[in-house]
């Protein structure tokens, strides 16, 4: 099928996600043909940089030898089996490896296949460990404004951006919401380097109320993604974590978009110190490859679950496809690449370029702010600098610097006003520079009238 038939027959019969289908009249989608590093190349050879890593899942670049060929390998062994009353070495190994590597104790992982599933499966753990431990009365959840978990009705109803879930209000669970922290437009006039998070009050206090009746409170660890790349400082997970212990609920981590050394650490909870009751991880988690989720718990919230089968406390969720085999040995790989590629040990250099640009973007008068969380990084693009103001959403600024940057080959994916770069972690610094200035151009002709 060539390039044009690829788009006409796209565009009688797909439906693509997270798209308002008639932009798709002027901006058809691009067929891709293969990936090659950090590029994406389509149909008629061009090549894009995907400063985005496809939705922040590709790792180390697309087309990757070693995860090529442990895909490979898995295949002539098995595709998917059963997981209820079977196993497989890949999964085992896989559990055994994220139980050393992530904080705390999580001892025990189960496994999905998506980000939403995820939160399903820890928003329902810590719902029936409370009904099987004498707490009945704690059946609510709290998050946080502008908070993103997902797209599943559970997974909504903790979430806090109304562009997602504001039509679906009248099916989503009763939670409870406090403001999350907006370290830009900070109401204490603060700097996310140097406070001590005293917008955690909102939500202290909000816990605190309803303490008796609060089972967990989730929420994306260090960066709120959806949100605009909101980042904020470490403080306010150990007091989040101090906060759950005295109230006696529970810390769920979505660190889906932030885990895998997005942050610059392996996950973004070890930048604080603490660790969650309840981790709930995919995307990177196969480098890009397959979908997959793991919810690790430990040991006292898996107890919970454990008697005899006539007492009828087993955890009864499950998928097709958990813990599938090819998906479970690209994970494991992942891993190995990790420490065999010390992949964490060179982003402080690709982390610095990063910085280096921040003062170049913030010299343009319609740049807000430039800030920069490990290998994640965002630009805030406003109508009135001093009083910090956002454009409208109706003039799609963010769309339009994602329109110029593909005309430069490059992937940009804003969301609204933020322009955000989430690359691979092994992208080229020649090539981020190349990023990097490509965004600063879209940017700059975006802003100028």
């Amino acid at each position: 099928m060539n390039y044009e038939d690829t788009v006409r027959y796209d565009r009688q019969h797909v439906w693509h996600p997270c798209s308002q289908e008639k932009d798709y009249e002027l901006q058809p989608p691009i067929p891709v043909a293969r990936g090659e590093g950090v590029y994406l190349i389509d149909k008629a050879g061009r090549r894009y940089i995907d400063g985005v890593s496809s939705w922040w899942v590709n790792l180390f670049g697309h087309n990757h030898p070693r995860l090529n060929r442990t895909l490979k390998n898995q295949v002539d062994r098995i595709s998917h089996h059963i997981f209820a009353g079977f196993t497989h070495e890949p999964a085992v190994e896989l559990a055994r490896r994220l139980s050393a590597l992530t904080p705390g104790n999580l001892s025990r992982v189960f496994f999905a296949d998506n980000g939403s599933a995820a939160v399903e499966v820890a928003l329902k753990m810590s719902f029936q460990y409370w009904q099987q431990s004498g707490r009945s009365e704690k059946i609510r959840f709290v998050s946080l404004s502008d908070a993103y978990h997902g797209e599943t009705v559970g997974a909504l109803s903790v979430g806090g951006c109304d562009l997602y879930r504001k039509v679906y209000q009248p099916m989503l669970l009763e939670t409870y919401q406090a403001r999350g922290p907006d370290c830009y437009r900070c109401p204490y006039g603060l700097h996310r380097d140097s406070c001590d998070a005293p917008c955690f009050e909102t939500l202290e206090k909000l816990v605190q109320e309803h303490r008796d009746e609060v089972a967990a409170v989730i929420i994306e660890p260090l960066i709120q993604c959806a949100a605009g790349m909101r980042i904020y400082p470490p403080v306010y997970l150990r007091k989040l974590r101090v906060l759950c212990d005295v109230c006696q609920v529970h810390y769920i981590a979505d660190e889906i978009a932030v885990g895998f050394g997005r942050t610059g650490t392996l996950f973004a909870n070890e930048q604080a110190g603490v660790a969650p009751d309840l981790l709930c991880l995919s995307k990177g988690i196969t480098g890009g490859y397959l979908p997959l989720s793991v919810t690790l718990a430990g040991e006292e919230i898996y107890q919970a679950f454990y008697d005899d089968y006539q007492s009828l406390k087993a955890f009864l969720h499950s998928h097709s496809y958990t813990g599938n085999p090819l998906a479970c040995a690209l994970a494991v790989e992942v891993l190995n690449i990790f420490e065999d590629e010390k992949i964490l040990q060179q982003l402080p250099a690709r982390m610095g370029l990063l910085d280096r640009y921040a003062d170049r973007f913030e010299a343009l008068p319609q740049v807000g702010e430039f800030r920069r969380c490990g290998l994640v990084a965002a630009v805030e693009m406003v109508a009135d600098r001093s009083r910090r103001t956002p454009y409208p959403w109706q003039q799609r600024r963010g769309y339009k610097v994602y329109k110029k940057a593909l005309e430069r080959g490059a992937l940009l994916r804003p969301l609204g006003n933020v322009v955000y770069f989430m690359p691979p972690l092994t992208i080229p610094e020649p090539v981020l520079e190349e990023l990097l200035e490509t965004a600063l151009q879209a940017v700059k002709e975006v802003t100028a009238c």
